[in-house]
Parts: C-alpha cells; structure tokens; sequence
C-alpha cells in the first residue's frame, strides 16, 4: 500500500506561482510513476505531469508545458509541482497519484491517491 498527502494548495493571483507537494509513504520504489491530475467542477480529471521515482522520464501536459515542473526528492519520498505563470483556467483540485509500472495519461490507470488540494486561480 501507498499513502498520499498532498499540500501546498491556495488562492494566487493569475501570473502568479505555487508549489504543491506530495509526500509518499508506503511501498514506493524506483519503477514506480507518479502524476499530478486536476479536476475542475463539472469537467473529468485530467493528466497534468508525471515522473518516475527513479527519474529520467518526466511527461506534461500541453496546456501546462513551459510553465509547470515537476520533480522528485526521493530522500524525502516526495514529489512537487512547481507551477508558474498561473491562469484562471489553472482552477483546480490537484491530486497526486502513483501507479506500479509505465507511464499512463488515464487517471483510470492509477492505483493510488491523495485526498486532493484545491489551486484558485483569480483573474
């Protein structure tokens, strides 16, 4: 089993930056892939980033391409999202997940979540 816990969610001005961090207890390990989705009220989860523990393999999304970063520390067993240049259309609950294996853009794909943190993104 892999326990989740995100943080570092909040109200920022569009243009502005945060950074959320997913801290990762549990039976990880190097092949394992870790995602940031988003959901938006009313809109499906969507794929936002992946990498895998053991680096080498980052992914994006292209609406965050350029903008967005993220990265691993496997010491702290934690993965961050560094976001820049916010939007409004950024408005979110962000959770992160893990899943055994390959890379998947399919939230279905994943077999662990966090409880999820809330962007807002003011215009």
């Amino acid at each position: 089993q892999v326990q989740l816990v995100e943080s570092g969610g909040g109200l920022v001005q569009a243009g502005g930056s945060l950074r959320l961090s997913c801290a990762a207890s549990g039976r990880t390990g190097s092949s394992y892939f870790m995602a940031w989705f988003r959901q938006a009220p009313g809109k499906e989860r969507e794929f936002v980033a992946a990498i895998r523990w053991s680096g080498g393999s980052i992914y994006y999304a292209n609406s965050v391409k350029g903008r967005f970063t993220i990265s691993r520390d496997n010491a702290k067993n934690t993965v961050y999202l560094q976001m820049n240049s916010l939007k409004p259309e950024d408005t979110a609950v962000y959770y992160c997940a893990g899943r055994a294996g390959n890379m998947a853009w399919d939230a279905r794909e994943y077999s662990y979540w966090g409880q999820g943190t809330q962007v807002t993104v003011s215009s």
